[in-house]
């Protein structure tokens, strides 16, 4: 007998549930968050990673700037506050959604070297070199963030730049008291921080070999001079001058490839959103090179025609489901997904409906789909991360902003540019530096994300906007590599489908899988023992994990007044006024 059923037979499983299938659990359910509604304001939200972010970000609204203004005063603050993700030696994505409707999708991603090469990272037998594209100087791609900074604000800001670059000066210069787990993460990173930054003052290492503690102040002198240059002088003030002088030195030291000219050379982009449906909500999203909005509305398709609430949350049918739209995903992730500046990219067919819905006939009703016997679509014109961090604003007039950035590991490359003060990213990794080989996060990739001169790496960071009828509903995105895309997806499908509030679908448990390794990866009681035993009678590996993303969101509710959603797995702050 063939298990395989059509679309329209699973579709109808559910309906066939039962109460006596095992499903999450009441006790499950309220492990997924506490129960009360997030922070509510009747005007204005901003929601980041760390506390003092935030409320910058909420002083500059305060101000009378607006969404744009106060989304440059938090992403320079991260740089400060956030050394782990926050920064100005990485990049980022950024999508925005305008009171009249208008839209845009900025894209500062880093770029490689124009002393880049497709087989930088192999050895003399063609293997990837251990550690090369993860850390130390060669693992640097050229950083985005200040340019793309100032591109925005040209654009759309409303203060002075002088204005929104201030706050994060004076943070670096006067200090901030660091948090338990900002202490506990440079302490664990001591000694890496000393194998990459030999002989160099570092503010990042607690004074005389000693250890950092909860509440002590951190002080950054060498990185306020650097905020000062770029308040004073714009992009110049990072690509030119003193600041590109230091960074060019810095890679000659550490025999890195990037130079003055790539620094110069270096462009953001404003590249056209994607849109896609999801229950009567209009769901806007990334472009390539970010695979995360190609993969969000691929998802939603599949999952669209299933009556997910009824199936029930982390039920085994919903979690079956789920998982077997992610698997497929991934898959045409790891095929056709790269730069589209630097190759086709088919994203057309990608988001066909009939496509996406073909895919998920293959899904077997009782049983997992071995990621061994599931590749890419076929007929398509193929053309061949864990650290970031998000933050959602939404200021008075109704601007909203949803805009993920990062260094890409913890603390990126570990390398610190000497006499600057800021720490770079290892954004090189994330390019494919063999076909078929795994990076960092397990993700495979293939020739459509090969390292070339100028291209910009493939990114699984996935900002975005969610309306109805026109008016804005939600602002989403996380941190978290591989895991951005399903944290995204699950975090809507909580609040659409399971009728959570914010805080809660934020906070829930969450589950993960990313075609390869072939394994759900799940938080702590994301799954009930009883559904956990259901899954591995389907054939699933269950594979349990500590806590993963850092889900920032903003949601209108019914009456008007915003909702900010800010994970209690970091020290995320949502404030308002």
């Amino acid at each position: 007998m063939n298990s395989r059923l059509p679309l329209l037979a699973l579709a109808s499983l559910l309906s066939c549930t039962t109460a006596s299938s095992p499903t999450a659990s009441s006790t499950a359910a309220a492990a997924a968050a506490d129960a009360t509604l997030g922070v509510t304001a009747a005007q204005a939200m901003v929601v980041s990673a760390h506390p003092e972010a935030s409320r910058i970000g909420l002083e500059i609204l305060r101000k009378g700037g607006n969404a744009y203004d106060a989304a440059v005063a938090v992403q320079f603050a991260l740089a400060v506050a956030l050394p782990v993700a926050g920064n100005i030696g990485g990049g980022g994505f950024l999508l925005y959604r305008g009171r009249n409707g208008q839209e845009g999708a900025l894209d500062f991603r880093e770029t490689a070297p124009a002393a880049a090469s497709r087989d930088m990272y192999l050895d003399a037998q063609g293997n990837v070199a251990d550690g090369l594209s993860t850390a130390g100087h060669l693992a640097v791609g050229v950083p985005g963030t200040v340019a793309g900074m100032e591109a925005l604000h040209k654009k759309l800001g409303k203060l002075s730049w002088a204005d929104v670059v201030q706050p994060a000066v004076a943070l670096a210069t006067r200090g901030l008291a660091l948090t338990a787990k900002e202490a506990t993460g440079l302490n664990a990173n001591r000694a890496v921080f000393l194998k990459y930054n030999p002989q160099k003052p570092l503010a990042y290492l607690a004074a005389n070999d000693g250890t950092w503690q909860p509440g002590d102040t951190i002080r950054y002198p060498e990185l306020a001079q650097t905020l000062a240059r770029v308040r004073d002088q714009g992009r110049a003030g990072f690509y030119e001058g003193r600041t590109a002088d230091l960074l060019a030195a810095e890679m000659q030291r550490g025999r890195g490839l990037i130079t003055k000219q790539d620094l110069q050379n270096y462009q953001p982009k404003w590249r056209t959103p994607l849109h896609g449906q999801y229950r009567g909500y209009e769901v806007t999203t990334f472009p390539p090179p970010s695979s995360g909005g190609v993969a969000l509305l691929q998802m939603l398709q599949m999952l669209e025609p299933y009556n997910l609430r009824q199936a029930g949350w982390h039920s085994p049918t919903g979690v079956h489901l789920i998982t077997e739209a992610e698997r497929r995903v991934y898959a045409d992730r790891a095929t056709y997904l790269g730069d589209p500046d630097f190759g086709r990219v088919p994203m057309t067919q990608l988001l066909e409906k009939s496509y996406n819905r073909q895919r998920m006939t293959t899904t077997r009703a009782h049983r997992a789909t071995p990621s061994r016997n599931l590749t890419a679509g076929p007929n398509l014109p193929a053309y061949e991360s864990d650290q970031t961090t998000h933050y959602s604003i939404v200021d008075a007039q109704g601007n909203a902003v949803s805009c993920t950035t990062t260094l890409n590991g913890s603390y990126g490359s570990k390398v610190v540019v000497a006499g600057a003060g800021f720490l770079l990213n290892n954004e090189m990794d994330d390019f494919s530096a063999k076909a078929g080989t795994p990076n960092a996060y397990g993700l495979v990739g293939g020739r459509a994300n090969a390292i070339a001169p100028g291209k910009r790496m493939l990114s699984s960071m996935t900002p975005a906007i969610l309306t109805k009828n026109g008016k804005l509903q939600l602002v989403v995105g996380t941190p978290g590599g591989s895991t951005i895309i399903t944290s995204v997806l699950q975090t809507i499908l909580h609040v659409l489908d399971y009728d959570m509030s914010l805080q809660q679908a934020v906070a829930a448990p969450r589950l993960h899988h990313q075609w390869l390794p072939d394994q759900i990866d799940a938080e702590k009681d994301a799954l009930t023992p009883a559904v956990a035993d259901s899954l591995r009678q389907r054939g699933y590996t269950i594979h349990p994990r500590g806590a993963w993303g850092r889900v920032d969101a903003i949601r209108v509710l019914p009456d008007g007044r915003l909702e900010g959603g800010a994970d209690p797995r970091g020290d995320d702050t949502a404030v308002g006024y």
